[in-house]
Parts: C-alpha cells; structure tokens; sequence
C-alpha cells in the first residue's frame, strides 16, 4: 500500500512541475515561484487557468494522483499500526 502511495505521490509531483512550467510561460515571474513555494497555489492556479491554457487533463492527473496517494498512505500507516499493536 505504501509503494502505491509513493506512485501517486510520484505521479503528484510531476504535474505539479508541469504546472510551474505553464506558471512561468504564462504568467509574472513572482506568480511562479509563489507556486513553487506554495504548492497549494499552483493547484489553484491550474484549476482556474486549465482551459485557457489547455491544460485541464494535467490537473485531473494531479487531482486523481493527490486523492488516491492520501488514501493510500492514510491506509498504509493504519495497517502498520496495527501490526505494531498486534504484537
């Protein structure tokens, strides 16, 4: 289970650099390394500019990607524990 939300964690990762690579092609400078700091904006960036930038199928990788690696690793950190108990 962990593997797996390492992959998505992966998966995350790079579309979030694909949406800095549209941040600084198409907005200010200050704009992109505020996503760079804050990941959270350049979500919020890519969801608001995806169509005008055509890049909507990017932010629904990352969103499926952000979604599915949080339950794995929440269910992958519950397993552990319970075998840590169960002991």
């Amino acid at each position: 289970m962990a593997i797996l939300g390492m992959i998505f964690g992966i998966g995350s990762l790079v579309c979030w650099i694909m949406t800095l690579i549209k941040m600084f092609q198409n907005e200010n400078v200050g704009l992109a390394i505020l996503g760079i700091i804050c990941p959270l904006w350049a979500f919020i960036w890519g969801w608001m500019n995806a169509a005008k930038h055509n890049h909507k199928k990017i932010m629904m990788i990352w969103t499926a990607c952000w979604i599915l690696g949080m339950i794995f690793n929440i269910a992958s950190g519950g397993f552990q524990a319970s075998f840590s108990t169960g002991s």
